[in-house]
């Protein structure tokens, strides 16, 4: 069968026309574009549009489409799926060694793009949108929001693991009198992070969490145990636990799945995050059986779609003083991966979920804040 015949009727369904004039249409600049798509699914569909074999004029919409119609999941799944999700089962792709991937791959690609289009503390997790539409704000919203989920006081020892460019650990140092020790893999993080938080009670250090050793008051783990990868889960906690004090709090923030898978979009893990996948609430809370109580579970997936398209409406403005650096691939690589992420959290593909945990659970019961 022709490969446009096997596509255009998942398209039909999701009320998309190939080379329609209306936003959400696709436009196929290159015939080669439905081969690739039946051969390599999304892979294929991602890099053809990094080539600009097609376009779409909101291709956030676009994917909303096919996302709530269950049109990606009719798309074929690559070899590539099928040989990660192999591998996913065979061996720990989050070993020491294969967990610097996605700092060389992504974290490390430059500063200057990611400042282009973050917020002044550089947060590259889900802003907290209650009651405004700043992404700035939002994003300061959400660091208080984890202060006082972790009831940090004056004195505190913070344990920030994964702590990208030092955002929380000056925030919390400067606003709430802590001491923040912010650990991470990535060079041009730890760099950066370093010069940000100069001055304030604050060290960066350079450690895999496994490796870490000390007692804290309080541990944060923001948008980082999506790289950690489900053989991990357990060593994540039991890391978290060692380092927390008995009387301390552990809050965990990240992307979710409504349902547990152990592989994550072929696409996603060649070209954004290597070894990467999203954690289910059950296989987080299974990890934690044994080291942590359960004191809170707060899902706001819904800000991540406004987080993503304020990323996205800053770099394609920020783009001009970039494009002498960085190539045209890599600035539709960006669209691909932000507005097609967008989509998932619109339509509820994606969750946002933040746990609150202790170690042998509060006295009196946990207090949600929100």
């Amino acid at each position: 069968m022709d490969p446009k015949d096997l596509l255009l009727p998942v398209f039909d369904a999701a009320g998309i026309e190939v080379n329609g004039n209306r936003p959400w249409d696709i436009r196929v600049h290159d015939e080669r574009f439905f081969s690739r798509v039946v051969a390599q699914g999304n892979l294929g569909a991602g890099e053809a549009y990094m080539e600009g074999w097609w376009d779409a004029d909101r291709l956030d919409e676009t994917f909303a489409r096919l996302f709530s119609t269950g049109g990606i999941a009719r798309i074929p799944k690559s070899f590539d799926s099928l040989l990660g999700a192999l591998r996913a089962r065979l061996i720990n792709t989050q070993n020491h060694s294969r967990s610097q991937q996605v700092a060389r791959r992504h974290y490390d690609l430059g500063n200057d793009l990611y400042t282009a289009f973050l917020d002044p503390y550089n947060q590259y997790t889900c802003g907290y949108f209650k009651n405004t539409n700043d992404l700035n704000q939002a994003q300061e919203q959400k660091l208080d929001l984890i202060c006082r989920k972790l009831r940090i006081e004056p004195g505190d020892r913070v344990l920030d693991i994964g702590c990208g460019w030092g955002g929380f650990a000056h925030w919390a140092a400067k606003r709430h009198g802590c001491h923040v020790t912010g650990i991470s893999i990535s060079k041009e993080q730890i760099a950066y992070a370093r010069e940000f938080t100069s001055g304030l009670p604050v060290d960066i250090i350079k450690s895999d969490y496994r490796d870490f050793t000390g007692q804290f008051d309080k541990v944060l783990v923001c948008g980082m145990i999506e790289h950690v990868g489900y053989r991990n889960y357990p060593t994540l906690m039991a890391a978290a636990r060692r380092l927390l004090k008995p009387s301390g709090l552990f809050l965990l923030h990240t992307i979710g799945r409504a349902t547990s898978a152990t592989t994550v979009d072929a696409w996603i893990a060649r070209y954004i995050f290597p070894n990467s996948m999203c954690p289910s609430a059950s296989q987080l809370t299974t990890a934690a059986e044994g080291n942590f109580v359960v004191e809170d579970l707060h899902n706001f997936g819904q800000y991540y779609e406004p987080t993503l398209l304020a990323w996205w409406d800053r770099l394609q403005n920020a783009w001009p003083h970039l494009e002498h650096k960085y190539s045209e691939r890599i600035y539709r690589m960006f669209r691909y991966y932000l507005l097609s992420c967008a989509a998932a959290f619109r339509t509820r593909d994606l969750q946002l979920y933040q746990f609150v945990f202790s170690p042998s659970g509060i006295p009196g019961g946990y207090e949600p804040v929100r």
